[in-house]
């Protein structure tokens, strides 16, 4: 599914399920050592997606540890980013030198928890997600919105190397073509291009998840 939504020189690796192959290097396994089963298992399925998203672009396996507020550390050469949830692990991978970070989220399809839209929409978000749905009733806009965050935050923190919350960006969704914006409330990192000021990326509903994806090319064309 990521793979319909993000640039032709972006790998991508998915999986369903947790595979027997799905190994860890020492440093990846003593740094879950303590987590239950089940995060062990997501843990190493995404590992095994960008390991294999990443001999793809031809460069060799590595471990992806965790760092900085638990975002992965990757080779030098690559960008990438990671997600699991019910059901779905995968990860996107990129070479630096044609893309300058990227994120990606995955969410089961479906309406969030009570109170939680409260806590990650502004207002002004509230208000559009009630014109989408009436609009469009078969789409989750809230989880949609969630994941979209998401995605904008790992795209965000390996550039600006700090915090960016859930009311620090505002979200417009467009339905006909699959594409958010997010527009960034507070200073943003300085790119070659200039200040990053908003992020824009896609989205796709389709067998019960919610995925979107951005990518930010290393240079412009």
């Amino acid at each position: 599914m990521l793979a319909e939504l993000l640039p032709a020189k972006v790998a991508v690796a998915e999986r369903c399920d947790d595979p027997p192959q799905a190994r860890l290097y020492p440093a990846e396994e003593a740094a879950v050592a303590a987590a239950v089963d089940k995060r062990r298992r997501e843990f190493a399925t995404v590992r095994h997606c960008a390991r294999l998203a990443m001999a793809e672009l031809g460069v060799p396996p590595a471990p992806i540890l965790p760092g900085e507020r638990g975002a992965p550390g990757w080779p030098d050469t690559v960008v990438g980013s990671m997600t699991h949830c019910a059901g779905y692990r995968a990860a996107a991978v990129a070479l630096a030198s044609d893309v300058l970070s990227l994120g990606i989220d995955a969410e089961p399809h479906g309406p969030l928890p009570a109170g939680v839209e409260r806590v990650v929409a502004l207002p002004a978000e509230r208000e559009h997600l009630r014109q989408l749905a009436a609009a469009h009733p078969h789409i989750h806009w809230d989880r949609l919105l969630f994941s979209a965050k998401e995605s904008v935050y790992k795209t965000w923190f390996p550039l600006a190397r700090r915090w960016l919350g859930f009311e620090d960006a505002e979200l417009r969704i467009d339905p006909v073509t699959g594409t958010f914006l997010a527009t960034l409330l507070v200073p943003g990192p300085t790119l070659p291009a200039g200040e990053l000021a908003a992020i824009t990326g896609r989205w796709l509903a389709r067998d019960g998840l919610v995925v979107t994806a951005i990518a930010l090319p290393a240079r412009s064309r």
